[in-house]
C-alpha cells in the first residue's frame, strides 16, 4: 500500500462532513490524483458485462494562487496526472473513449485550498472499434469479415517477422465477436504459448507468431451522442451532490516521491 493510499483515507476523514475547512498549505497534487481517481469511479458507466466506459476528459480548477503554484514545475504535473488516470483505468478495468486529458485552470471564483473537477464522460450510443495492436504499438482496426495477417504483399495486415508465413493467420469479425484462424503456417500462432489452429477471441487476448504479438482490443468510440460533463470535489461530502464545492485536505508539496503507489 503506498504514501497516497494513506494520504487519501486521512483526506476523506478531513472532509467527510457537513463543514470543509480551507487548508492552509493549498491543494496538493496528491488531492488532486485523489479526485481524479474519484471522479473515474463515479463516472464508470456498464455498457455489457466486460465493458465499462469511464470518463477520459477532467478539468481540475483552482484558485489563480494553487494555480501559480502547482504549475511551477511546467507540464510536468498534467503529465503525471494522466499518467495516474491510465493507471486508475487499467487496475478498475475501465475503458476510455479516446486518450486521458488533464487541465489544471485557474479559477477567480475559487479560494486557496478549493479544489473542483469538471469530468467529462460520454453518454448514449457507444461504438466498439475492434483492432489488432502489434507489438504493443502499431493498430490495426479490423473489417467485418477476413483480415489476413502475415507477410505477403496481399496480407490485410503485413508483419516482418521472419518466422511469418505469407498468408499466416486470418482475424474474422463478424461484427460482434472475433476469431482467429491459423491457415496452415509452417511456425503456427499461439496463444499462452500454446499453438492452436482456430480461437475465439476475447479483449486483450495475445496471439504470438515467431516474436511478433498481436493483441486484440475492443475500442470504444463516440457515436452520436454528446459528451456530458459531470462536476464535483475532491471531499468525501461532496460526492453526493456533484458541483457543490469541497476543501482539500492536508498533503505534501510537489514531489515526485508522492507519485508512488499510484
Amino acid at each position: 500500500m503506498g504514501i497516497l493510499d494513506n494520504v487519501e483515507r486521512g483526506l476523506e476523514r478531513a472532509v467527510n462532513g457537513a463543514f470543509a475547512r480551507t487548508f492552509r498549505s493549498g491543494v496538493q497534487p496528491v488531492e488532486i490524483a485523489s479526485a481524479l481517481k474519484r471522479e473515474l469511479d463515479i463516472g464508470a458507466v456498464i455498457v455489457d458485462r466486460d465493458r465499462v466506459l469511464a470518463p477520459n476528459r477532467f478539468l481540475v480548477r483552482v484558485s489563480m494562487a494553487d494555480f501559480e503554484r502547482l504549475t511551477s514545475l511546467g507540464d510536468t504535473l498534467e503529465r503525471e496526472l494522466v499518467g495516474v488516470v491510465n493507471k486508475h483505468v487499467k487496475r478498475q478495468g475501465y475503458q476510455l473513449a479516446g486518450d486521458a486529458d488533464v487541465e489544471v485552470r485557474p479559477d477567480d471564483a475559487l479560494t486557496k485550498g478549493v479544489l473542483e473537477v469538471d469530468a467529462t464522460r460520454v453518454d448514449g450510443a457507444v461504438g466498439w472499434t475492434p483492432m489488432l495492436v502489434i507489438d504493443g504499438a502499431v493498430r490495426h482496426p479490423l473489417r467485418r469479415g477476413s483480415n489476413i495477417v502475415g507477410r505477403g504483399s496481399d496480407a490485410a495486415i503485413r508483419i516482418t517477422d521472419s518466422a511469418a508465413s505469407r498468408q499466416h493467420l486470418d482475424v474474422l469479425w463478424d461484427g460482434q465477436a472475433g476469431l482467429a484462424r491459423d491457415l496452415g503456417s509452417t511456425n503456427g500462432s499461439k496463444i499462452n504459448g500454446e499453438r492452436f489452429r482456430e480461437a475465439a477471441l476475447a479483449p486483450d487476448t495475445t496471439i504470438t507468431i515467431g516474436q511478433t504479438s498481436l493483441r486484440f482490443e475492443l475500442v470504444p468510440s463516440r457515436t452520436d451522442a454528446p459528451a456530458q460533463q459531470q462536476r464535483s470535489s475532491s471531499g468525501g461530502a461532496s460526492q453526493s451532490a456533484r458541483g457543490s464545492r469541497a476543501e482539500s485536505g492536508t498533503g505534501a508539496g510537489i514531489e515526485q516521491d508522492f507519485w508512488r503507489g499510484l
